[in-house]
């Protein structure tokens, strides 16, 4: 039996293995359970090469209270970061296996069953990331149009090209930065008329883009269709008669993702609405089972120091339940 499972291996996944080697827990009696091929996958995935990665994202002040902590650094030398304290740690990671349930054991700990066998442990982190899914469009794309869509910018390469960007968040608000770095012609269509979910950093960005001239905004609008438009290009059809058809060689959607809500509740842990119930030390309705990062950060999610606070927070919490688990 494990003494602890960490479901992710993302931020928040990684640090609270290596609070857990901290205190004094020995590396074999640790395993980390990552579904993909390599850890941290909403960075890899979400955030377009060389965007800095903010220490206080979102405006959550950049204090460090554990082992980990980063400053304002690049997207790769955050993974690289990742990468030494995987090492330094020897923090033990088991990729392509994904958890599909966790259950308690008569009397202590949990059984998680992966895609690959099944582990018991006798306490458990889950650390996976708010999206599981992105989020599409109610509206029917058509087929022909695969490669003119996309809902990240890790899988193609856009340069010198016209690209709508959907979203008003921060992510929308960052693609269009890492478009317009690489000389393309950047429009943005967000149905609301204010931007009200962006940082500061974004949102100052975003505007400087569009008082340069560098990014056309279309506050208020709504797509109605998207139909194809030869040669081979998406024709963009709003529901506002003051936006005229338009067409572009490419769509980038940021319209966020679901939750793996169902999956939370089906291993029991209880929720408050559409919000996990989290007591102290980030310990759910189900004891020894704990939940960390973007999950308990809140629906738009946290920084990564957050994360990494939360692992501080959740380590200290064990401690204080069972002494003889802390050597140090």
């Amino acid at each position: 039996m494990y003494e602890m499972i960490i479901v992710g291996a993302g931020p928040a996944g990684i640090s609270m293995a290596a609070e857990a080697r901290t205190v004094g827990v020995a590396s074999e009696q640790i395993l980390v359970l990552e579904k993909g091929d390599a850890h941290s996958w909403a960075i890899r995935k979400f955030y377009p090469a060389g965007k800095r990665v903010l220490a206080n994202y979102k405006g959550i002040e950049a204090v460090c209270a554990g082992v980990m902590c980063i400053s304002d650094i690049s997207k790769d030398e955050t993974l690289s970061y990742i990468d030494r304290a995987i090492e330094q740690y020897q923090v033990p990671v088991r990729y392509n296996e994904a958890v599909h349930n966790i259950r308690p054991l008569a009397g202590e700990g949990f059984a998680v069953e992966t895609s690959k066998g099944s582990y018991e442990t006798r306490r458990c982190v889950i650390a996976i990331g708010i999206l599981d899914k992105p989020n599409k469009p109610g509206y029917r794309i058509p087929v022909s149009l695969n490669k003119r869509i996309h809902y990240d910018l890790t899988s193609a390469v856009l340069e010198n090209e016209e690209c709508l960007v959907v979203g008003g968040g921060d992510t929308a608000s960052e693609y269009c930065q890492y478009l317009v770095e690489r000389g393309n012609r950047v429009t943005l269509s967000y149905r609301q008329t204010e931007f009200s979910r962006l940082n500061r950093v974004n949102y100052e960005s975003l505007m400087a883009l569009e008082q340069r001239g560098q990014i056309t905004i279309l506050r208020g609008s709504n797509i109605k269709q998207v139909e194809e438009d030869n040669p081979g290009r998406a024709r963009v059809i709003f529901e506002e008669t003051k936006f005229l058809p338009e067409s572009f060689a490419h769509i980038v959607y940021a319209l966020g993702g679901t939750t793996p809500t169902n999956f939370l509740k089906a291993i029991g842990i209880a929720f408050d609405g559409t919000v996990p119930v989290i007591k102290d030390g980030y310990e759910t309705s189900v004891p020894g089972l704990y939940l960390i990062g973007d999950l308990s950060a809140g629906r738009k999610g946290g920084s990564i120091n957050l994360a990494f606070n939360m692992a501080s927070a959740a380590m200290q919490n064990i401690c204080g339940h069972t002494p003889d688990f802390c050597q140090s």
